[in-house]
């Protein structure tokens, strides 16, 4: 029995083994098939590589606008930073030069005058570590964004048109005036 069920098996595999004849026609027409499925494949790829290049720029495009959104943000914060620390120190300036004044006329011999010329740096060194910067403007020529002229002298040292004496100091934060220096003009 054994033997039998093998030769049968065989014999099977044997018909597997050889394709069975397709007519010509046949072939034409399965031919035709798979090149439409074919262009039908090729059409939905290049549909869908054009839908993921859509995809890809939008997301492109939205971080990048993000990425702006997101230096805008940071510089309008340390705009905003930079206008309050202005207003305030704006307030403690005539308090500097109050200080400054008395240092120019302490005198001498007394020990509280070291107290005042101790507070008074110590208040300039908070400035200087908010980036706070005296105006320089003695010597210099005169600039309406820096400077507010309140007079004219006569100077034999410098030529028409530059400070010669600060009547009080200017003061700046990054590239805005807090206060312009008052100055006096050479004629």
């Amino acid at each position: 029995m054994t033997d039998r069920k093998e030769k049968k098996v065989k014999a099977d595999e044997g018909r597997q083994a050889q394709p069975p004849e397709v007519p010509e026609n046949e072939m034409a027409q399965t031919s035709l098939v798979m090149t439409d499925e074919l262009n039908e494949l090729k059409a939905q790829l290049e549909k869908a590589q054009c839908q993921a290049a859509e995809y890809k720029d939008g997301w492109q495009r939205s971080r990048a606008e993000f990425d702006n959104y997101r230096k805008r943000m940071e510089r309008d914060n340390a705009l905003v930073y930079q206008n309050a620390v202005g207003n305030i120190v704006k307030r403690y300036l005539p308090v500097m030069d109050d200080l400054q004044r008395a240092l120019q006329a302490r005198p001498v011999d007394l020990a509280w005058a070291s107290g005042i010329e101790l507070i008074y740096r110590k208040l300039q060194s908070i400035l200087d570590s908010e980036g706070i910067q005296r105006i320089e403007a003695e010597g210099q020529p005169f600039d309406p964004n820096f400077h507010e002229a309140i007079g004219q002298e006569h100077s034999d040292e410098l030529p028409s048109g530059y400070v010669v004496s600060v009547v009080q100091n200017g003061y700046i934060l990054g590239d805005k005036v807090i206060r312009p220096a008052m100055v006096r003009v050479s004629e």
